[in-house]
């Protein structure tokens, strides 16, 4: 079983930035998951923002999967030693307010958008 425990987030005037991060704690082996982040805005689905791989890549070039409206503002990256997430976010805007999840599982699991271990979200919102 796997908790994650999700820090960071909060207001930022447009063009700021945030940094989100989701540690994890039980017992399981952090490198072999793959881990993503998601947000949810209100009266809007659920998405899928970025994703990095375990062992194993996202992308067959090696990188991370982004989302179009996260491409070069946004960076996941893991710290294997520390058990713990992160979501550097630059050049905010407005259209990024929502609540903002990271997950963990399978790769499969996770690309697919369907992971079984969630944070408990954090709310960022970002005023123009």
């Amino acid at each position: 079983q796997m908790q994650l425990v999700q820090s960071g987030g909060g207001l930022v005037q447009s063009g700021g930035s945030l940094r989100l991060s989701c540690i994890t704690s039980g017992l399981f082996t952090f490198e072999h998951y793959a881990l993503s982040w998601f947000r949810q805005a209100p009266g809007r689905e659920r998405e899928q923002i970025a994703c990095i791989g375990d062992s194993s890549n996202v992308n067959d070039d090696g990188t991370p999967y982004y989302v179009d409206s996260a491409k070069g503002r946004f960076t996941i990256s893991r710290d294997n030693a520390k058990n713990t997430l992160y979501l550097q976010m630059n050049s905010l805007k407005p259209e990024d307010t929502a609540v903002y999840y990271c997950a963990a599982d399978g790769l499969e699991a996770v690309v697919t958008g369907y992971p079984d271990y969630w944070g408990q979200g954090t709310q960022v919102t970002v005023s123009s």
